[in-house]
């Protein structure tokens, strides 16, 4: 059955907001970072509402930003997939043409024997990064092929591959670890071998060029993707939907789905201005919240906490725009333990007039494990705010 079926008017608004990487796990030494962080704001909305965890994909599998982004929007990560390329295109406003092959790129730093000593170059400020991706964008040159660099944020950028043939059937030359060198891009089916080796040849350009810089002297690439369309959010929910995110990934996912996406927010004092301003014009709106899931990847416990304490700060500006249904959660959990995206559930808390209460009046992964809404996948929850804003009628007879 399809979800549009039941959707029906309502004036009622929803806010989301996700806080990237939330997730963590505790153990002998520490809570998790929720659960040790200093959140009034977001324990009065649990304790006012209904707490649980969600999957973002399925037991024991870890997602990437894009698929928990998709589930929590409820599109179902197993039959809608978009590569980190194609969402850093579309989050970057640069137009992916029928056949180009995209990536997301890291600007690393490998040793003098090609192994990777940082696969963030120190995460780079942005002023520097931008240079030496401008510099890509000059010297590279590929026979056979057209390359784009284009700077994303800090040491992440946006590369596309333009020309005959390609095919975005190319694994990751991005290895998760470092003490290892970059991996050789392989094909995952015949049509890509060709892609493959002009991948191969992007790389071992771009580190030629690279060669004489200090610390973003090597290129790691994830995510190959190609122009997709996909079923735009608006019809599928009846809802009018805007998206705040510092983030260009996360502004491409919800532009792919037909968000409105207001401005380039520098954080998140501007994300909520931006939301303010809209607030008449819209019905549904995406606050996302990048900075947990950096110091999770660092394995930076403090500072994920205090990332997370941030986000709890602007909470009563958040709520004084008058949301009727509000759910806090995350796309995936990334434990600082781990320094890493994990397969671990992530605490969801929703409040609304409709949902009722538990007894949880903390927001944390172990509290919400007894919570009302129990252990779910996240593509359970926008059916869970539709209901809870009136927008779905009743199933049958």
């Amino acid at each position: 059955m399809e979800l549009r079926s039941l959707v029906r008017g309502s004036a009622a608004k929803i806010l989301l907001i996700v806080v990237d990487g939330l997730g963590g796990i505790a153990d002998e030494r520490h809570g998790t970072e929720l659960e040790e962080a200093h959140t009034p704001n977001l324990d009065r909305l649990a304790a006012e509402g209904v707490t649980g965890l969600l999957e973002p994909v399925g037991p024991g599998i870890t997602p990437g930003s894009g698929p928990g982004h998709l589930a929590l929007f409820g599109y179902d990560p197993f039959a809608f997939e978009l590569g980190r390329g194609a969402l850093s295109a579309a989050g970057l406003g640069f137009d992916l043409a029928p056949g180009d092959v995209a990536a997301r790129g890291n600007l690393c730093t490998l040793d003098r024997s090609g192994n990777v000593v940082d696969r963030r170059a120190g995460r780079i400020p942005d002023e520097e990064a931008r240079r030496i991706v401008e510099r890509l964008e000059r010297e590279v040159r590929v026979e056979g092929v057209r390359v784009f660099f284009r700077h994303e944020r800090q040491h992440r950028l946006l590369v596309v591959l333009r020309g005959e043939g390609l095919d975005p059937g190319v694994t990751d030359t991005d290895p998760q670890v470092e003490g290892v060198p970059p991996l050789p891009p392989r094909p995952t089916r015949p049509e890509a071998r060709r892609t493959a080796e002009l991948v191969a040849a992007v790389v071992a350009e771009a580190r030629r060029v690279l060669a004489d810089e200090p610390r973003a002297n090597g290129l790691l690439l994830r995510g190959f993707d190609t122009h997709r369309e996909l079923p735009p959010f608006p019809e599928r929910t009846g809802l009018r939907a805007c998206a705040a995110a510092v983030y260009p990934m996360y502004r491409g996912v919800a532009k792919l789905l037909g968000f409105e996406v207001l401005g380039e927010p520098s954080d998140l004092e501007e994300e909520v201005a931006l939301l303010r301003r809209a607030w008449p014009r819209f019905d549904f709106f995406f606050l996302h919240h990048k900075d947990a899931d950096s110091a999770g990847e660092d394995g930076d416990r403090a500072r994920k906490i205090a990332a997370i304490e941030a986000l709890d700060a602007w909470v009563p500006e958040l709520l004084a725009l008058g949301p009727d249904v509000v759910a806090v959660t995350g796309d995936h959990a990334t434990p600082s333990q781990m320094a890493a995206h994990s397969w671990h559930p992530v605490p969801v808390l929703v409040r609304g007039p409709w949902c009722g209460r538990d007894e949880v009046d903390r927001f944390g992964e172990r509290w919400c494990r007894v919570g009302g809404l129990g252990l779910r996948r996240s593509t359970d929850l926008l059916p869970i705010l539709l209901a809870n804003a009136g927008r779905l009628a009743k199933y049958g007879a």
